[in-house]
């Protein structure tokens, strides 16, 4: 899917029309959210965003497995593996998978996590825990209902924000922005904009946290781009965030082209890709979530192989800040089973 334009323009005549069915959608998927989810019986801390399209959870979630890691706990994500045909339960494995079965995202975090596909997300939970899991790392799922989370951690890109407020499809929001905020246990506010700060101001009149934080450019990425004129594309959500970061981090973009959120690609569009750049005289490069989804391909090795992966983590403002509220959360979250015994 590739968002609509209108739903980060302030006014707009196709917003206002679609008004009504927004009304329609967000009180159908706020009565949703008041139901109550199944207790995993282990702490789940969910990942999400309260809009669709991409946000920066990803890196955000690989954040919280390094630091869960260091807490001593065992994470393993939990994700339904949007864009795969598996719907699991099963544990990914790249010797075995690729993105066309579990889908870009899971294909790419694990590599340094265990990750559960499911579309039942119970079911995904139960092979979470049969693999030794401490701690389930919920990849999106906010909104849905089926299970109980014990923090929610809702990410934002600071220069995008929520766009024009509406509900999908009138604008972005998965659904009313009040009851989402009520849910929300801290905010990952991304980069050093201000769109987030409205949302920011009303979680801090309710006591939740917004935790900064900001993408880095892996040293390596960037080294193997040094002196380079570079020709970026992506499928994501948000593809004008990874061509800014590319640019903020010193790279040399000369093109860029934008595919649809989790682009299938083709042999013939890497091909495209690949002729267009090398006439140019420049180095493809793209995200490491493309590239899990160009590597599924049937005959792409020979192009895969000239395409530069460019790798970013996640570093918050305040790592103590952040590694107070998830201890925080966890001792609750024990806690309050714990009581119930």
């Amino acid at each position: 899917m590739r968002e609509p334009a209108f739903w980060y323009r302030p006014r707009s005549f196709k917003s206002h029309a679609l008004r009504p069915l927004g009304a329609l959608y967000g009180a159908i998927a706020e009565r949703r959210m008041l139901r109550k989810g199944f207790d995993a019986g282990i702490p789940v801390i969910c990942v999400g965003n309260y809009h669709v399209g991409g946000a920066g959870k990803t890196p955000t979630v690989l954040a919280l497995t390094k630091l869960l890691r260091e807490l001593g706990e065992t994470p393993v994500v939990l994700s339904r593996g949007y864009g795969g045909s598996l719907k699991g339960p099963v544990m990914v494995d790249r010797e075995r998978h690729d993105a066309s079965d579990v889908g870009d995202e899971p294909l790419m975090m694990s590599r340094d996590v265990p990750v559960s596909v499911a579309r039942d997300r119970l079911e995904g939970v139960a092979l979470a825990k049969s693999q030794g899991a401490t701690v389930v790392l919920m990849d999106d799922g906010f909104q849905n209902p089926k299970l109980l989370k014990d923090a929610s951690l809702i990410v934002i890109d600071s220069e995008r924000g929520l766009g024009n407020g509406k509900v999908f499809p009138a604008g972005p929001l998965r659904a009313p922005l009040k009851p989402q905020l009520a849910r929300t246990d801290a905010l990952v506010v991304i980069g050093d904009g201000h769109a987030a700060d409205g949302v920011a101001a009303e979680l801090a009149r309710r006591n939740k946290p917004a935790l900064r934080a900001r993408l880095k450019p892996d040293a390596a990425s960037l080294a193997q781009l040094f002196g380079k004129r570079v020709f970026a594309f992506a499928g994501i959500g948000d593809p004008e965030r990874f061509f800014r970061t590319l640019r903020a981090s010193g790279v040399d973009v000369v093109t860029s082209r934008a595919f649809a959120d989790h682009y299938p690609y083709s042999e013939r569009d890497i091909e495209v890709l690949w002729d267009d750049a090398r006439r140019d005289g420049l180095t493809l490069v793209t995200t490491e979530k493309d590239l899990a989804r160009i590597h599924g391909g049937d005959g792409m090795l020979p192009y895969v192989e000239g395409i530069a992966p460019f790798k970013v983590t996640l570093e918050f403002d305040d790592a103590d800040a952040l590694r107070r509220l998830i201890s925080d959360h966890l001792y609750k979250a024990r806690e309050r089973r714990f009581s119930r015994r």
